[in-house]
């Protein structure tokens, strides 16, 4: 076949290819160890040789996955990272996610483009506000999900109380595959309730390199760690009585959740995460498209952007598109459609991305994430494929934004590069970019789900455009949707605003919902309609 030509590999090979694939997303609150527990797993899976969180006052590495100037300086994930390894005969797309709520729109994306989810919960804390959030996002689109209680080497929650939580808040049954032995802060090990089996761990030097296991049988169990063993072997019965035996049917259904325990920062446990992954997880499906047809695995290349980033290289200044194939063999070279505009796309740069370390890929099948370099015609929510019929994906929501800031160039002499930067920053989504006659084309509004988008803009107009920028906070806190432009007169003059967005929505923004209402009292001739938020 030619470069440009679509692909003529047999469906054999690519349904076998994609039911080797396992793609999946870290989720949970700040802090509970979502980057550890990514690095963890490469370390498992022997793609590196040290974890980069590597704890002291000397010496802290970052995450390989944390890529961002700014995200080892702060010490918190702030874009989505993909990162893909071989372990046994899976191939594994991992992606991690920011964690802070600020971020959420980040994460969601992502959730679109994955078959499961792994759900970090810390030990001392349960179920908290943000991963509350993420796990409703993965019912409402029946992303299965399997819970990893992480820092049990601190001290925290009792186990049971922790499963009972996640009945009681969130309508899941939870199905441990292993139990803790020892308390929380006292973690001996894991009791492997597949088997009955004791997997003792032991410590290495800052959590480095893979934890050391001895797997022992129970007597043996029993006779060394006594009451530790015997109340794990109790508590497993007891949730074997209340239903907590695995059932893959209803993990697949994600109306119950597998459960582990282990520390990512010691490595404690990850293996049988890891494991899990490979052996339990769903494989690739067809995907639906926007006539809710779905697309058969072996049928002409597809695929869809969930994400577009700029700088990961520094050096290069690239504009790199995430793609999750959803149907067919993705060759490099081969020439896409663009459904969105009908424009042909030439895939020659199309490469595998770990972190900030990057290979080139000539090959993926359905499931596989490809990074599309100097993507400069891609956006968020585009759909590509080869062949006819043409295919369309469903794109991704925008959210409700809630803070508001006039963005002005610091210094007027890189207005041309403050343009640039903002129309970067606009097709990574990295904040919503509105914009009105009023203000005009040098004094876009961003508009920011929280507050910290604006840290990351403003540093990146900084450090990647040499444009400083200044912020001007506007008292907004509430959007709504005006369907009919013709009433914009009525609501710029109540002392609220309407601003237009890239893709033509107009919205109309209030101090607050009182603001609101009092235009509704007054003229309930104006259509205003709530936005997509949390992608529903």
């Amino acid at each position: 076949m030619t470069a440009a030509g679509p692909s003529t590999a047999p469906p054999a090979e690519v349904l076998r290819e994609a039911g080797r694939r396992r793609t999946f997303a870290v989720i949970s609150h700040p802090d509970a160890g979502k980057s550890t527990v990514t690095e963890a797993l490469a370390l498992h899976a022997r793609v590196i040789s040290q974890a980069g969180a590597v704890h002291g006052k000397a010496g802290r590495r970052g995450v390989v996955s944390d890529w961002m100037e700014l995200e080892k300086a702060r010490g918190i994930s702030i874009t989505s990272a993909a990162l893909q390894f071989a372990y046994r005969d899976a191939v594994v797309n991992l992606l991690d996610t920011p964690g802070h709520a600020d971020f959420s729109e980040d994460t969601y994306r992502v959730l679109a483009a994955v078959d499961s989810a792994v759900m970090l919960l810390d030990a001392a804390k349960g179920l908290e506000p943000q991963t509350l959030k993420l796990f409703d996002v993965c019912r409402h689109r029946g992303i299965p999900v399997i819970t990893f209680v992480n820092k049990w080497d601190r001290p925290g929650r009792d186990a049971l109380e922790l499963c009972d939580e996640l009945v009681e808040r969130i309508g899941l049954q939870p199905m441990p595959l292993t139990w803790p032995v020892g308390e929380a802060g006292d973690f001996r090990g894991v009791l492997d309730r597949r088997d009955g089996h004791f997997t003792r761990y032991s410590r290495t030097a800052g959590g480095a390199t893979a934890a050391g296991e001895d797997r022992l049988p129970p007597a043996r169990a029993e006779a060394e760690e006594g009451a530790r063993w015997t109340r794990a072997v109790e508590e497993s019965e007891l949730m074997s009585a209340s239903g907590g035996d695995f059932d893959r049917e209803r993990f697949l259904a994600a109306s119950a959740t597998p459960v582990l325990f282990g520390s990512a920062v010691l490595n404690f446990g990850v293996r049988h995460l890891l494991d899990l992954l490979v052996e339990l997880a769903p494989r690739p499906e067809p995907r639906r498209d926007v006539e809710a047809r779905p697309r058969a695995l072996d049928a002409p290349f597809s695929a869809f952007v969930f994400k577009v980033q700029t700088g990961m290289d520094p050096s290069h200044r690239d504009q790199v598109a995430f793609a999750r194939v959803c149907s067919g063999v993705f060759e490099r070279g081969m020439v896409v459609t663009n459904a969105t505009t009908g424009r042909p796309f030439a895939t020659k740069y199309a490469q595998q991305v770990f972190g900030q370390h990057r290979s080139t890929v000539d090959t993926a099948y359905p499931g596989d994430v490809i990074g599309l370099v100097n993507a400069t015609a891609l956006r968020v929510g585009d759909t590509l494929h080869t062949g006819r019929p043409a295919v369309r994906f469903p794109g991704l929501p925008s959210f409700a934004p809630a803070h508001f800031a006039v963005a002005r160039p610091a210094d007027l002499s890189r207005a041309k590069q403050f343009r640039r930067g903002i129309d970067q920053l606009e097709s990574e989504g990295v904040v919503q970019v509105l914009r009105s006659l009023r203000r005009g084309e040098g004094s876009p509004v961003f508009a920011a789900v929280g507050p910290m988008q604006f840290e990351v803009a403003a540093y990146r107009l900084d450090t990647e455009f040499k444009s400083p920028v200044r912020l001007e906070r506007l008292p907004y806190t509430v959007a709504r949707r005006l369907p009919d432009p013709d009433h914009r007169a009525v609501v710029d003059s109540r002392g609220s605003e309407v601003l237009t967005r890239a893709d033509g929505t107009h919205l109309a923004l209030f101090t607050d919902s009182t603001a609101l209402a009092v235009l509704r009292r007054l003229h309930p001739e104006v259509t205003l309609e709530p936005l997509v938020a949390g992608g529903e």
